[in-house]
């Protein structure tokens, strides 16, 4: 079982809208609901392919009820730990009628008081004992400390359990020099070589990273680096960033079954591409970027290229 940890889940929830009149009511329609956070995503697409899933990490409130239910209804078994607060939500608003982008609107995540972090803890822990692998996704919500990464990966690999690690900003600094298996990270610029920020995560702890930048994804480990990118440039939608949480959702598998890294980096590469994401939704509908197109995905397994990187 692959347990994915989403502490800081969202409910997004469209309307669809014609245009705002100042002065005026606009109607808008009755929303649709969806679980969100990365690690939900994770879950998603994982599920799509057949793999044993728990989606779990904290909930509160009716929205994080409607997460729960959201995701059982997509098969996905939940083992959220529940918290007082109320779950964020993300809102979106489209013109069906119009090409122009959505307004979107993000609540702050919930506070969370150190009781809630122990509970959380002590599920965590009991759910490491059946757990394959465990992926740990995302922000995290008020009240957490900054090193709360670092204490689950430490939880993991003492439990044997392998840890992929998908984070940024403070979390990523403090939780890197505990050891997680992989790191999936974002950068600005095309980082290669001994000085790039893959190999300084392999020298800060991780086993290996895989940094996506623009739309190419650079992997570094012991024992080597490779780069995938689409070739040619246009098989993939030009205006689409990668979709971060397909990304790491298609490096899972390999992570435990010890596929090469070109084919790891091919599945991964062709899912984040445009096998799963927010571009395959028609204009309107709700924004589901852990929605698994099989068609495009094969369609961009066949185009991406995986190499060396460029040596000076």
């Amino acid at each position: 079982m692959i347990v994915t940890v989403t502490l800081n889940a969202a409910l997004h929830v469209a309307y669809t809208t014609g245009d705002a009149a100042a002065d005026d009511v606009t109607p808008i329609s009755r929303p649709v609901y969806r679980a969100g956070g990365r690690g939900v995503t994770v879950a998603r697409v994982l599920r799509a392919f057949g793999h044993d899933v728990l989606a779990a990490g904290l909930a509160g409130g009716a929205c994080g009820e409607l997460i729960i239910q959201d995701l059982a209804r997509s098969g996905v078994p939940t083992a959220f730990t529940m918290i007082r607060g109320e779950s964020r939500r993300i809102f979106r608003f489209a013109d069906p009628e119009s090409d122009g982008p959505a307004l979107r609107f993000s609540e702050p995540g919930p506070f969370i008081t150190t009781e809630e972090l122990g509970r959380f803890a002590g599920d965590y822990r009991r759910l490491l004992a059946g757990a394959a692998a465990v992926v740990l996704c995302g922000s995290l919500p008020d009240g957490l400390p900054a090193d709360t990464y670092g204490s689950l990966v430490t939880y993991a690999a003492e439990a044997g359990v392998p840890v992929i690690l998908d984070a940024g900003g403070e979390e990523l600094k403090h939780a890197v020099g505990h050891g997680p298996d992989l790191v999936v990270a974002e950068s600005n610029a095309a980082e290669t070589g001994t000085g790039g920020f893959g190999a300084a995560l392999i020298r800060l702890g991780a086993a290996a990273a895989a940094v996506a930048v623009g739309g190419q994804v650079h992997a570094v480990t012991g024992d080597g680096e490779w780069t995938a990118r689409l070739e040619p440039a246009d098989a993939a939608d030009p205006a689409c960033t990668l979709a971060r949480g397909a990304l790491v959702a298609g490096l899972v598998p390999g992570q435990l079954l010890g596929w090469s890294w070109p084919d790891r980096l091919r599945h991964a590469l062709a899912l984040a591409a445009g096998g799963a994401g927010s571009w395959t939704r028609a204009p309107g509908e709700a924004d589901e970027r852990d929605r698994v197109d099989l068609a495009a995905y094969e369609r961009l397994l066949d185009a991406v290229r995986v190499e060396p990187p460029a040596r000076a």
